[in-house]
């Protein structure tokens, strides 16, 4: 008999008010059933919202450094199930284990920062303009937030999300993603041991249909943050803007590596492969473009060639595979659709291209896949994939490596290898993107940095660092004025 979960909301493990349950299966070996979770309607997304509401108004007045200290103990619980919480996320969405290690240290590292930023949350005081009075900025709470999160990375992301607007004084309902629903209810079992009150944090699953949009709609919810497609996410910033809601979006990429002729080549084709495989090419700042100097670029994709046909590929908790499934059977299908329009537009399919069967006929597992002779308006070269595919395209100057990797709707994470300091800053300067890397792979974000882009990519925030307090706090301006007398301001006070 499987695992049954529930929701958490107002500080109680609930089943759903519909009675029904979705399955949670590993992607690796869909005949290992992780639990049962529920699959929730537009009235659990009402209970946890009401939830969330009341408990605002304590916890808004709770000091910024007390809601520290409960993120510090939060960052100390995930350190100590930091294996266990890796092997739940690998069993649940496939990525190996040395990767959910990571996805779980980032999650360690985001606590600690938001902890520490419960005794900074500066605002900023400034020389008033008329005498004998002090004017400054503040930080405000928002209220209830409704966050939306992914299954490609099950606990950092709601990390990014959930610890910045707590360290600010909001209540959260977090909405994981179908494919993830354990991590996210073991993060909340964490959250719930480290002190969190009841109501601060709810926890509803289900579909985005149902649970999703009952979120972004509800009229108490003043926030939304979600990370996802961008045809997702222009559905919700349109019913946000009908209703004033302020909202956050982190959607797709197409992002690209440059790789000059003058680069270190070996070090250019090591960033490529994990850029392009890493996370079975999940992750919204996967390298699917390389973009590579015509004078090198027989000997990177050969090089490349060689070395992916040696990645070995199978279930991520065993420690000797290097890249795991596909996340689910629409997945599969996809990367195999978008196969046949590569080859289809004229690209040529150099190794890969093919559902990976053997004893690994039970998971959802493809090749790494790599097409040259791609133009930069073919379909596989401007649309997200999401899977191990990547795209090379050849180019014969720096000019027009930039102008190919700005050539797409996106411009979330990008990559260049040179050993021309010139090109470096250049491309720096150049590059239509929320992230830069020199001589580094598209992928690798550190929390204490902002995350997020341009274009089609998201509608201008930025998540981690210090810039996502501006998601999470309304500003307000204060003004003291201390003469004794009425001093009219916004007027012509010349004599």
């Amino acid at each position: 008999m499987a695992q049954q979960y529930d929701n958490f909301i107002g500080g109680k493990w609930l089943a759903s008010n519909s009675g029904k349950t979705f399955e949670n299966r590993n992607p690796a070996n869909i005949d290992d059933l992780i639990g049962l979770f529920p699959a929730s309607t537009a009235a659990d997304v009402d209970a946890a919202v009401g939830a969330a509401k009341n408990a605002f108004a304590a916890w808004r007045l709770v000091p910024a450094p007390k809601r520290g200290e409960i993120l510090y103990r939060v960052g100390e619980l995930l350190k100590k199930f930091k294996e266990e919480l890796a092997r739940i996320e690998t069993r649940e969405m496939g990525k190996v284990l040395k990767e959910s290690r990571g996805d779980v240290q980032e999650g360690i590292d985001c606590a600690f920062l938001n902890a520490g930023e419960g005794r900074r949350l500066f605002g900023e005081t400034t020389p008033a303009e008329l005498p004998d009075k002090f004017a400054m900025s503040v930080r405000m709470p928002i209220g209830v937030c409704g966050l939306i999160t992914p299954w490609n990375f099950p606990l950092a992301i709601p990390t990014w999300k959930l610890f910045p607007a707590l360290i600010c004084g909001n209540t959260v309902i977090l909405k994981p993603a179908e494919d993830s629903p354990h991590t996210a209810t073991r993060f909340v079992e964490i959250l719930n041991q480290a002190g969190v009150p009841p109501g601060v944090v709810n926890l509803v699953h289900g579909r985005g249909e149902d649970v999703g949009a009952a979120l972004v709609r509800h009229k108490d919810v003043q926030l939304m943050s979600f990370t996802g497609s961008a045809a997702v996410g222009r559905e919700i910033a349109s019913v946000c803007g009908q209703n004033l809601k302020r909202v956050s979006l982190e959607l797709g990429g197409k992002n690209a590596q440059i790789v000059m002729e003058d680069a270190d080549l070996d070090l250019a084709v090591e960033g490529a492969l994990w850029g392009a495989f890493g996370t079975t090419g999940q992750r919204c700042t996967a390298t699917s473009r390389l973009i590579v100097h015509r004078d090198v670029a027989k000997k990177v994709v050969d090089e490349l060639v060689t070395r992916a046909e040696k990645i070995t590929i199978g279930d991520g908790l065993d420690e000797r595979n290097q890249m795991g499934p596909l996340i689910n059977q629409a997945a599969l299908e996809k990367v195999q659709r978008y196969v046949e329009i590569g080859k289809s537009e004229g690209a040529r399919l150099r190794t890969g291209g093919a559902i990976s069967h053997g004893d690994r006929a039970k998971g959802f597992f493809f090749q790494p896949t790599i097409f040259d002779q791609v133009k930069p308006n073919m379909r596989i070269a401007q649309e997200e994939i999401f899977g191990p595919v990547l795209s090379i395209i050849e180019i014969a100057s720096f000019a027009e490596a930039v102008a190919v990797l700005n050539g797409t709707a996106y411009g979330l994470s990008s990559s260049i290898y040179t050993n021309d300091v010139t090109r470096a800053f250049r491309a720096m300067r150049d590059i239509e993107a929320g992230i830069t890397y020199i001589n580094g792979p598209t992928i690798g974000a550190e929390v204490h940095l902002p995350f997020g882009g341009v274009k089609d990519t998201g509608n201008g925030h930025r998540e981690a660092g210090t810039t996502v307090y501006d998601i999470f706090t309304e500003w307000k301006s204060i003004y003291v004025d201390y003469s004794g007398k009425l001093q009219k301001a916004q007027i012509d006070n010349a004599e």
